[in-house]
């Protein structure tokens, strides 16, 4: 069965950095798109951004743009999202989400998706 396991949360001080792993495993084929997320307390759970396993065409929405950076690695069927200058209100569980997709492109928006990890708590606090 498919299966994501999101890893790499923690406890981080104002103006750091950390990188989020999502490691997949089940799929049967390459067509596929992973995208991250992240909901706070009391709030909906919103998108960051997306890859496409098969193309790399990624995507951001626009808050994330310029301090988040979502990567991939095929070989170790893994999807990264490095975080720099976070702020405590980028405390959240983060999660990894999957869908099987064709296309080359993906969508951060949550409902794309059908496969979703247990997530990882990010904490940003001094």
């Amino acid at each position: 069965q498919l299966q994501l396991v999101e890893s790499g949360g923690g406890l981080v001080q104002p103006g750091g950095t950390l990188r989020l792993s999502c490691t997949t495993s089940g799929f049967t084929s390459d067509a596929y798109a992973i995208g991250w997320f992240r909901q706070a307390p009391g709030k909906e759970r919103e998108g960051i951004s997306c890859v496409n396993r098969r193309s790399g065409t990624t995507n951001y929405v626009d808050s994330a743009k310029g301090r988040f950076t979502i990567s991939k690695d095929n070989a170790k069927n893994t999807v990264y999202l490095q975080m720099t200058s976070l702020n405590p209100e980028d405390t959240a569980v983060y999660h990894c989400a999957a869908v099987e997709w064709l296309g080359a492109a993906c969508s951060p928006r949550p409902g794309f998706y059908h496969y979703w990890g247990q997530g990882t708590q990010v904490t940003v606090s001094s």
